[in-house]
């Protein structure tokens, strides 16, 4: 705008006037006419500042109404209209250099940004996204800063896991161990103003507290809190922890999430470490194999021996009521011969042979006949045997079976009692009988 401006009014700067240093247009247009009678050339020398001011002057004029010829002249070359029209073309340049210099203070700003206004360099103000305005410089200046990115500090390393940064990773434990961390830290900016003044190197800040931050917590937890189940609990308390320090230093910055991207022990000892926890899951699994087998046998042997108890509490009790029930038949016994002896020795002796001829085979022979031909059941005898043996065999198993108790005497049936009992008897009677 100012150089269209200047074309209008005539001016030309050295760079673009072709004819500056050799005199204005109408100072060679005079020359020629003074020179023209003798033919010579004119002399070329150095521009006419009087000239030029008179130029500049009634071009003003003319630009705003007014010729160059009109006013007086004051006798030393200028007059009046030059005078004046001059004053009119400066303060005209000066209205459209202040407009210019007002209109340098509108600057944008875009959404999720805020901008920093500062007078002299002192904070003034912030405002919000849109078309704003400030006193041009140098009264005012302003910074924009994005508020809404989402900005990244790693700690251990730098763009990849690789690219690792020993001092920073290395820390110690509480029970004096080394490991090795690399974690990344996303922040944003709630405060611009205190982002841009309260802290000179920001991003470096930021870092510095991480590190300070999983340093402290790092050193108050074991290493295998760390390494295994405490991870995601060591970077809440490393997010809670920068949080409470960059408050206090009033950064403006707002931790949204730590992340941890590795942790384990140094390159150095990593060899040994995993022989060492080889062992662990070893140890582990040997006692889970274990346990497994204690839970398997434990409860089998507990039943085992409750079985056995309970078997060995109903052959006591079975004992216990055959005898109770022996003597009991007895004494009944003993009392109905007390009083008639003849007549329970008979029935008795009935008794037994009834109980000895229905467990036997018998031959019936009639011997007043004088016959010697006997006829033997062979068909019932075979068919007898074969039951018994039947009948022997399920026998014999619960015998085999039947626990015996440490320190007593092998109890046999008490038909075999019976029998011998019986047995006796009948041999009691035949001595009283002969």
């Amino acid at each position: 705008m100012l150089v269209s401006l200047f074309k209008k009014l005539g001016i030309k700067f050295s760079l673009n006037d072709p004819q500056w240093g050799r005199g204005s247009q109408d100072d060679n247009n005079r020359q020629n006419q003074n020179n023209g009678n003798n033919g010579k050339k004119p002399e070329e020398g150095p521009p006419d500042l009087d000239q030029l001011w008179r130029d500049f002057n009634q071009r003003l004029s003319r630009l705003f109404g007014k010729r160059g010829g009109g006013g007086s002249d004051n006798g030393d070359g200028f007059n009046r209209g030059d005078i004046k029209g001059a004053g009119i073309g400066a303060g005209v340049i000066a209205v459209i250099v202040a407009f210019l210099w007002l209109a340098s203070g509108f600057f944008i700003v875009q959404e999720g940004q805020t901008a920093v206004v500062m007078t002299f360099g002192k904070y003034s103000h912030t405002t919000l996204p849109g078309f704003n305005w400030r006193w041009p410089y140098p009264v005012q200046s302003h910074e924009i800063v994005n508020v809404s990115q989402v900005r990244t500090a790693e700690i251990g390393y730098r763009s990849n896991a690789k690219n690792k940064q020993l001092k920073e990773a290395l820390m110690l434990t509480d029970d004096e161990n080394i490991i090795d961390i690399q974690f990344a830290v996303q922040y944003k900016l709630k405060n611009a103003a205190e982002w841009l003044f309260n802290n000179r190197d920001q991003d470096e800040t930021v870092r510095q507290v991480a590190e300070t931050a999983i340093r402290e917590i790092v050193g108050r937890s074991k290493m295998d809190f760390v390494l295994y189940e405490g991870r995601e609990k060591v970077a809440l308390d490393v997010g809670q922890l920068m949080q409470q320090i960059l408050d206090r230093y009033k950064s403006g910055v707002q931790i949204t999430n730590v992340t941890m991207q590795g942790v384990q022990p140094p390159e150095q000892v990593q060899a040994a470490f995993d022989d060492a926890v080889k062992a662990g899951q070893d140890r582990e699994r040997q006692k889970n194999e274990g346990q497994a087998y204690a839970n398997d046998v434990i409860p089998k042997a507990s039943g085992a021996a409750s079985r056995l108890l309970e078997e060995a509490e109903a052959y006591r009790s079975r004992i216990v009521a055959n005898a109770e029930g022996d003597a009991a038949r007895f004494k009944q016994v003993l009392e109905e011969y007390q009083k008639a002896p003849a007549v329970t020795r008979d029935r008795m002796y009935l008794e037994t042979m009834q109980q000895i001829f229905s467990n036997t085979t018998k031959v019936m022979v009639d011997a007043k006949s004088g016959n010697n031909l006997l006829y033997l059941p062979l068909d019932k005898l075979v068919q007898q045997s074969d039951s018994a043996a039947a009948a022997a065999k399920p026998a014999a198993a619960p015998a085999a079976t039947t626990p015996t108790l440490p320190g007593t005497d092998p109890v046999y049936s008490t038909d075999v009692q019976r029998d011998s009992r019986n047995r006796d008897a009948r041999d009691s009677r035949d001595r009283e009988v002969r």
